[in-house]
């Protein structure tokens, strides 16, 4: 099975927790064992998983990223003013792979999935989601 996922995004640089529609989309695939990929589509955004109890974690992710990779110093700038963001995304990586086990995502207890922007705001980012089952 697989599903697109649509968000929309408010700032240049965030993380947006999206763990409940991969879930929703695990949950009507009536998977009970396998593997769900979430691939972000776009070359300035990625997905991480990451911990999700406070937001403490999520500014730290984006403060380490914006002082190792800075605005406006790279060579693609002079085309798009935006050679940090894709940076970003190769480091992150667009997609994960997470097991699923007995029907629901197998991730840890303060482990969450996250869409993560680099390039906004933007009104509409697209997620794949594919729900590959042993069933």
């Amino acid at each position: 099975m697989q599903k697109t996922i649509g968000i929309q995004t408010d700032r240049k640089n965030g993380l947006y927790d999206i763990t409940s529609l991969v879930q929703d989309i695990v949950k009507e695939s009536k998977t009970q064992t396998g593997i769900v990929s979430v691939f972000a589509r776009g070359s300035t955004c990625a997905v991480m998983i990451q911990e999700n109890w406070d937001q403490s974690v999520q500014n730290d992710v984006i403060t380490l990223l914006n002082k190792t990779i800075p605005h406006g110093v790279w060579e693609h700038d002079h085309q798009d003013n935006n050679g940090d963001s894709h940076l970003k995304s190769g480091i992150i990586g667009s997609s994960q792979t997470i097991p699923v086990t007995d029907g629901k995502i197998a991730l840890g207890t303060w482990q969450n999935i996250f869409f993560c922007e680099f390039d906004g705001p933007r009104n509409k980012r697209e997620i794949v989601v594919t729900v590959i089952t042993d069933n």
